[in-house]
């Protein structure tokens, strides 16, 4: 709003006025000075700054219209500034709107150049691969061609090795009789002596060597031999075939030997939760095989599942029956997997007890035994701790 000061200060040249107006106590900005047609300097000295022999009420007006005109010249500059600012906006929406049309139309170009890019290789491609089977389809048919030709040359060389002498080597000719179905008979008569005589009969005899066990025969186990034996060759004849899982699984995935290596694989590439898997399915195929648990329990001491180890192991012990030399490897394994899970969840006790086992069936094995005083020693330090 317009202020009305009394205490200011000017000064004059021929061309200017010049005001000094003082702010006390107010912010020192921008001001605008209305002025009217009257308030014009003309080219000569101003005795006075004001009207003189002016009235209030004239000077009053002349302030009023002053504003007012000045409020209509800045609404009008306003108005002008929203119109400019309206056509500038509009202008950069639509240059925005040019550009983001030309980006679309460029994309839309690469995307069609790399769709025939591709649609041209994959005709090369399908092109190249007809002309591979073609080339296949060639070689195939000349390989059939020369075993038949080959087979053909056989035939006629059996052919010949039977045939009787050709009459024209020997001195005597032999001519047909004459007469009504001489010539068929010595036709037939020489298709049979060009036929092979039939192989002769007989009977081959096999002998198999008896089981020779190493044992001395006051200890020796046949008779224990002989039911691990039969019941390894039950077991691998024992399969699951009634799974759902089945249907999807190839031939060779329906084999427990085969998943079996499978498992041993990803076991020795460190994938120990596929190798479970490949055993776990194994096992639902076969359960009578000790060695897939034997394998799944190493697996779940990786994974550190050792309940799961422990259930394994003992499984394993019980289809290890009964304890002959052949099965002794896989006892030891199994009661020191036992006894490593055992000793993984502090229960020494129990791992100390497989760990002897392991050491009656293989007394000789210094790792075995190594361990087996490691886990004395902590079971003495807990001991005396206690």
């Amino acid at each position: 709003m317009p202020l009305w000061l009394r205490d200011y200060s000017w000064r004059q040249t021929d061309a200017a006025v010049y005001l000094s107006l003082p702010l006390r106590g107010v912010r020192a900005t921008p001001a605008n000075i209305f002025c009217t047609d009257q308030y014009l300097k003309e080219m000569a000295m101003w005795d006075s700054l004001m009207i003189e022999n002016a009235n209030k009420e004239k000077l009053q007006c002349l302030r009023e219209n002053a504003v007012l005109k000045a409020h209509e010249k800045a609404k009008e500059e306003a108005e002008a500034k929203k119109v400019t600012k309206q056509e500038h906006k509009k202008y950069a929406l639509e240059a925005t709107m040019k550009l983001e049309e030309a980006e679309r139309k460029r994309i839309e170009d690469l995307k069609e150049q790399e769709r025939q890019k591709v649609t041209r290789e994959l005709e090369l491609w399908k092109k190249q691969q007809t002309d591979i089977e073609r080339q296949k389809r060639l070689q195939r048919e000349e390989e059939l061609h020369q075993e038949v030709e080959q087979l053909k040359e056989r035939k006629n060389e059996k052919v010949n090795k039977f045939r009787i002498p050709n009459e024209g080597t020997s001195k005597t000719r032999v001519k047909p009789t004459k007469g009504p179905g001489s010539d068929n008979m010595f036709s037939e008569n020489l298709k049979e002596e060009q036929l092979p005589a039939p192989r002769s009969t007989g009977t081959i005899k096999i002998n198999f060597t008896s089981r020779v066990f190493p044992t001395a025969l006051r200890e020796s186990r046949v008779a224990e031999e002989e039911v691990w034996l039969r019941k390894q060759a039950e077991a691998r004849r024992t399969i699951n075939a009634d799974l759902s899982e089945l249907e999807d699984l190839k031939e060779e995935e329906k084999n427990p030997d085969w998943l079996k290596d499978k498992g041993n694989k990803m076991f020795a590439t460190g994938n120990y939760l596929a190798a479970v898997n490949a055993y776990n399915l194994a096992v639902r195929l076969n359960n009578k095989l000790p060695v897939l648990y034997l394998n799944r329990a190493a697996c779940h001491l990786k994974l550190r599942n050792l309940h799961k180890a422990i259930e394994d192991s003992s499984k394993a012990l019980e289809l290890l029956t009964p304890p002959v030399p052949d099965n002794e490897n896989a006892r030891v394994k199994a009661y020191v997997r036992r006894g490593t899970a055992f000793c993984q969840l502090e229960l020494y006790a129990e791992g100390l007890q497989d760990y002897e086992a392991a050491l009656k069936i293989d007394p000789k094995n210094k790792i075995i035994e190594k361990d087996a005083e490691k886990i004395r020693h902590i079971i003495q330090g807990t001991l005396q701790d206690s």
